[in-house]
């Protein structure tokens, strides 16, 4: 049986939560809706989405509460499409950081957000198998440092504790699970970011050498993460992992 792609709007405005399920439902995918935060886990718990389009401007938890709130749960690997009202480059940013994978500023066009919510299912499906991020509260070591994988920050050797930003963590994350292997830039930008490519395409060499600074990374060694010409990235330091997944 053909599989069709299960979309869950979660909006508090009746008319847009109304009409994107119609205009769904009419373009052969199935929808369902939720007003708030409360409904939308009690559908999660029942059924099974492949996409979550979330309002962000919501009374009570909004959506960048509840998108931070699912990426940290087992819901983790569902995409998020964020729904604002707010054509504010910082929102984006936020909900981008919080691990939304796109988003639609309202007013919209129904048929635009359809192509964006086809182009994230299809990005998704475009990773590899064997590439995930792990579901994990453990901690996990390499070189000098330590990834504290619940409270996303790192730790050094005299305990320093370094914030990350959560492009920053998600980046990390990928390398530390994926050690010792090339990384091509689509590979990272689909596992960290999930926007479409032209807007993060030279973003993941700048969150790279982010990321590299707060490892105190020398730019001409590299010991941590390598370039590889013409390739990508490679994290090349072994990891070990503490914790109840060890």
């Amino acid at each position: 049986m053909e599989h069709i792609d299960h979309i869950l709007v979660v909006d508090d405005d009746r008319e847009i939560r109304t009409g994107v399920v119609e205009y769904l439902r009419k373009n052969g995918l199935r929808a369902s809706a939720a007003v708030n935060g409360r409904e939308m886990f009690a559908q999660l718990d029942t059924s099974a989405f492949d996409l979550i389009v979330l309002d962000i401007m919501m009374p009570g938890d909004d959506g960048l509460v509840l998108c931070r709130t699912l990426r940290s749960g087992k819901h983790k690997a569902t995409p998020i499409l964020l729904l604002t009202a707010r054509d504010d480059e910082t929102d984006r940013i936020v909900g981008l950081e919080m691990g939304a994978d796109d988003y639609v500023v309202k007013p919209f066009s129904p048929r635009e957000l359809l192509a964006r919510i086809k182009a994230v299912i299809r990005r998704a499906r475009m990773l590899p198998p064997n590439l995930r991020i792990t579901e994990t509260t453990d901690t996990l070591s390499f070189g000098r440092w330590r990834l504290d994988t619940t409270a996303r920050h790192l730790i050094d050797e005299q305990n320093t504790i370094v914030a990350l930003s959560g492009a920053e963590f998600r980046l990390l994350r990928v390398f530390l699970d994926h050690p010792q292997r090339v990384l091509s830039r689509d590979q990272l930008l689909n596992l960290t970011q999930g926007r479409d490519a032209e807007h993060f395409d030279r973003s993941i060499d700048l969150l790279v050498s982010r990321l590299r600074s707060r490892l105190e990374d020398d730019a001409r060694e590299q010991s941590y993460i390598k370039t590889v010409r013409s390739e990508g990235y490679v994290f090349s330091m072994p990891v070990t992992v503490h914790g109840e997944g060890a």
